[in-house]
């Protein structure tokens, strides 16, 4: 199926609805990070990702790793509105036995490739991957999303090393540039500027873009889908909280969850900018 860009902007705001509803039911886990990098997976799941939900352990398929599992929410969303398993699970996260972790689980969920839990790890686990796809000549390729806040453990910086070495032009990292973390604003914390400087200092190839701008995810990606100089990382400048106007860019909503009042007010901005694309 094509979808416009149009299709698509819905499609993400449909996606940042069920997250509200999903943290609200579940009374805990992390709302701005979720929504503030909707749009990156939205594009990646509908419109760049070789991936079938019908058969989701296809061999051809692309490998998506998310490193900073605690914005899952989103991930699971996005698997749900793709048709690896059906919407009503969703309510179910972080329920006792529910496959909806607060962290995803490899083999819980059809679609998840890979169990998250300490930051800075997803970026090992993605180079391994693209390591070994590559040693067999496959012509997959892996996907990496991770926060701009792991940058500030030593281990992603070794698997940017490993990469770069190896030349896995078949791996692209997405990193969420949001500027916070659960302490606070990541600048304040522990500063990563320029990370752009930074990343290209270990012989990767590095975009920025508006993490929001539907085109220019797009295109960043096809880029690095057609690059094979070196690995490549996308640094995604995006608003925590995306969509629900009393969340964006607040610290405070990194690892929080909106209670009924506040589920409901931001249904209703996203019921309004959705129009009549709102989906019950």
């Amino acid at each position: 199926m094509s979808y416009t860009k149009k299709d698509l902007a819905a499609q993400a705001r449909e996606i940042r609805r069920h997250i509200m509803i999903m943290l609200e039911h579940a009374g805990s886990g992390h709302s701005a990070g979720a929504l503030g990098i909707t749009d990156v997976f939205v594009t990646l799941y509908f419109d760049k990702l070789k991936h079938d939900p019908k058969n989701p352990d296809w061999v051809e398929r692309d490998r998506v790793i998310l490193s900073n599992g605690h914005i899952c929410p989103v991930l699971y969303a996005t698997l749900a509105s793709a048709g690896y398993f059906p919407p009503s699970a969703l309510q179910t996260l972080r329920k006792f036995e529910s496959p909806l972790q607060g962290h995803p689980h490899r083999g819980a969920l059809p679609g998840v490739e890979n169990s998250s839990g300490p930051l800075g790890q997803g970026l090992s686990i993605a180079a391994g991957l693209a390591y070994g796809l590559k040693f067999d000549e496959l012509n997959n390729r892996v996907y990496c999303l991770m926060s701009d806040g792991e940058h500030q453990e030593g281990q992603v910086w070794e698997s940017y090393l490993f990469a770069a070495k190896y030349n896995l032009h078949n791996l692209t990292v997405l990193i969420d540039r949001n500027q916070i973390q659960i302490e606070g604003f990541t600048e304040a914390v522990m500063p990563l500027e320029s990370l752009h400087d930074k990343i290209v200092s270990f012989n990767w190839q590095v975009l920025e873009i508006d993490g929001h701008d539907l085109t220019a995810i797009a295109e960043a990606v096809q880029y690095a889908q057609e690059y094979t100089l070196q690995p490549t990382a996308i640094i995604c400048h995006t608003t925590p909280g995306k969509g629900v106007a009393f969340m964006e860019n607040k610290p405070e909503w990194h690892g929080k969850p909106p209670n009924t009042p506040e589920a409901q007010e931001a249904l209703q901005q996203l019921r309004e900018a959705l129009g009549d694309n709102w989906r019950e």
